[in-house]
C-alpha cells in the first residue's frame, strides 16, 4: 500500500501510546520482544477532561489540565520516533464541540497527532489490549469498560472482537449528573442506578451471559472496586453481585463523595467510585453476570499492538476498506486504475507539498472507495460515498479520518465553494486542497486508462501551484479529458491553486 517499504520491526523498538480519557490520561511505553510488547514506563494523571465539559464545550481550566499533564508526558516520549506513538481521545473529546482547541495544541506539545476516535473503535482497541492479557484460549468472553464518558462491551473470542458496543455512561458524567456537589443519597443512587440499567437494557439481547462464557472487566474504575472489595475482605477476587451489594452499602453511609474513606480506594477515585459502582451494579443485573475477573489489559495496551500490526503490514483498515468494497459492489478495475493514477500524483508531490505517508494512506483508501455510493445511487454518487464513509462502522480509522475521507469522496466532483471548505481549519486548508487535487486529478484519467494507455507526463509541484505536461498532441487527440482539465483549472483557481496545463 506505501510507497515506502516499511521494514518489520525489530527486536527493541519501543512503541508508545497515550489514551487521553474523560477521567485520567495514560501513557505506556513499551519494547517489542519476540513479537511481543513488554511495558518499560507507564504514567497516569487524573486530569477529569471529562468533568470539564459543559454545553457542549471544554472548559479552559479542563483544556489547562489536560496540556500541564501532556507536557509532562512529553519529556518520556523523547525517546520514541514519532511515527511509533499513538495519541487518542475518547468521549470527552468525541464530546466537544471545540476539541481542537485542546488537540492542536497538544499536537504541538508531543509532536504527533491526537486521534478522536468512535465508540466502537474505542471498544475494539479495548478488546485487543484485553485479549493479549488473557490465556490465547477458544472460549467466548464479554468483556466490559466503564470509562469516565462512556461504557464499551466487546464479546469476542481470542484476538477476534465478534459484536462491539458503546453506551453514553460513565463514572465522570454519571457523576456531575446524579450527585452533583458531590452530594450522596439513596435516591440519588437510584436514579444513576435506574438509568443505567435502562441504558444497557437496549443491548440485552446481544450482549446477555447466553452469548459467552466468561467475563472480564479492564478499566480502572472496575479494577479499583476489586481492590476495596478484596482489602476489605469483601470478596475473594474478581467481582460478584453480591461483592457489589455489600460494596454499595458501605458507600451509602457517606454523605459526600470526599468523606468516602476505604481500604484500596484511592483519593483520586472519592468522587467516582459511586457512580461506578451504579453502573457496575446495573450491567450485572440486566445481562446475567454472576462473576467478573479484571483484566490489566486497556485501551493504551490496545492501541500498542494495533500500531505493531500497522507497522508491520497488518493494518486492520486495509482490512476495513476491502471489507467495504465487497459490501458495496466496487468495480475493482476502476478502483485500481484510480489508485495507481493517484500514486503517480502523489509520488511527484509529496515533496513539493509537503506530503507525508498518512496523506498517502487517506489517498490509497479514497481511490478504493471512492464510488461505493455508486450502490445507492449513479447521480450524487459522490454525495453518498461521503455519507457512507462518514456514518459507516470502520474499524482501525479514527473520527478525523473517517471525515477527511468523506470530504475527499465528496469533493472528487463538482464544484469546491467557500461552503465547502467552511469547518476546516486554516492550518489545515492547504493540505487538503493538495489531496483534493490530486483525488481528482486521479478520477479524471480513469476512462482513458479503460481504453488506451496514458502517456508519460511531467508533474512539477510547487506552493499552490501544478503543472502538468502532457506529450505533444495528446491533449487535441483527447478532447473529453482536455474539457475536464480545463474546467478543473477554473474549479481550483477559485480554492487558491494554479493548475497549469500543457
Amino acid at each position: 500500500m506505501d510507497p515506502d517499504t516499511q521494514e518489520a520491526l525489530p527486536d527493541g523498538s519501543l512503541l508508545a501510546a497515550i489514551d487521553l480519557g474523560s477521567n485520567s490520561f495514560h501513557l505506556i511505553i513499551a519494547k517489542i520482544e519476540h513479537g511481543e510488547m513488554r511495558p518499560v514506563e507507564a504514567l497516569a494523571e487524573k486530569v477529569q477532561l471529562g468533568a470539564g465539559l459543559k454545553n457542549g464545550r471544554l472548559s479552559d481550566e479542563a483544556i489547562a489540565r489536560g496540556l500541564d499533564c501532556l507536557s509532562r508526558f512529553a519529556q518520556l516520549l523523547s525517546s520514541v520516533a514519532p511515527e511509533r506513538v499513538r495519541i487518542v481521545g475518547t468521549h470527552a473529546l468525541r464530546m466537544a464541540k471545540n476539541r481542537r482547541a485542546f488537540t492542536m495544541p497538544a499536537r504541538r506539545i508531543l509532536g504527533t497527532r491526537v486521534e478522536v476516535i468512535y465508540g466502537l473503535e474505542e471498544a475494539r482497541l479495548v478488546y485487543l489490549g484485553v485479549a493479549h492479557s488473557l490465556a490465547d484460549d477458544a472460549q467466548s468472553r464479554l468483556v466490559v469498560d466503564i470509562g469516565g464518558g462512556s461504557t464499551e462491551f466487546i464479546i469476542g473470542q481470542r484476538f477476534e472482537p465478534q459484536f462491539l458496543e458503546s453506551l453514553q455512561m460513565g463514572c465522570v458524567s454519571y457523576a456531575r449528573s446524579f450527585f452533583p456537589q458531590g452530594k450522596i443519597s439513596r435516591r440519588r443512587y437510584r436514579k444513576a442506578y435506574e438509568q443505567a440499567r435502562a441504558q444497557v437494557y437496549a443491548i440485552r439481547h446481544r450482549f446477555h451471559a447466553k452469548r459467552w462464557e466468561e467475563c472480564v472487566g479492564s478499566s480502572g474504575t472496575l479494577q479499583a472496586i476489586e481492590t476495596i472489595l478484596t482489602q476489605n475482605g469483601w470478596g475473594e477476587g474478581g467481582i460478584s453481585r453480591q461483592d457489589l451489594a455489600t460494596l454499595e452499602k458501605r458507600l451509602l453511609k457517606f454523605k459526600l463523595m470526599e468523606d468516602i474513606e476505604l481500604d484500596g480506594l484511592a483519593a483520586a477515585r472519592r468522587n467516582v467510585i459511586l457512580p461506578g459502582v451504579a453502573i457496575a451494579s446495573a450491567l450485572f443485573d440486566v445481562l446475567g453476570v454472576e462473576h467478573m475477573r479484571t483484566s490489566r489489559g486497556a485501551l493504551r495496551e490496545g492501541l500498542i499492538y494495533d500500531l505493531m500490526g500497522r507497522l508491520s503490514h497488518e493494518d486492520v483498515r486495509e482490512r476495513t476498506v476491502r471489507a467495504l468494497m465487497q459490501r458495496y459492489a466496487v468495480d475493482a478495475d476502476t478502483a485500481v486504475i484510480v489508485e495507481r493514477r493517484a500514486r503517480t500524483l502523489f509520488t511527484s508531490t509529496r515533496i513539493g507539498w509537503q506530503l507525508t505517508n498518512d496523506d498517502w494512506e487517506l489517498l490509497h483508501w479514497i481511490a478504493l472507495t471512492h464510488e461505493i455510493g455508486m450502490a445507492i445511487a449513479l447521480k450524487h454518487f459522490n454525495r453518498h460515498s461521503a455519507y457512507l464513509l462518514r456514518n459507516a462502522d470502520l474499524p482501525g480509522f479514527s473520527q478525523e479520518e473517517q471525515e477527511l475521507l468523506a470530504l475527499l469522496a465528496l469533493g472528487q466532483r463538482g464544484k469546491l465553494g467557500a461552503s465547502f471548505f467552511a469547518n476546516i481549519v486554516d492550518i489545515d486548508l492547504p493540505r487538503i486542497i493538495y489531496l483534493l487535487a490530486i483525488v481528482r486529478l486521479a478520477t479524471r484519467f480513469r476512462y482513458v486508462e479503460r481504453l488506451d494507455q496514458l502517456p508519460d507526463f511531467s508533474v512539477v509541484a510547487e506552493e499552490n501551484r501544478l503543472q502538468l505536461d502532457f506529450p505533444e498532441g495528446w491533449l487535441k487527440n483527447h478532447p473529453l479529458t482536455a474539457r475536464e482539465l480545463t474546467a478543473e483549472q477554473a474549479i481550483f483557481k477559485k480554492a487558491g491553486l494554479k493548475l497549469a496545463i500543457s
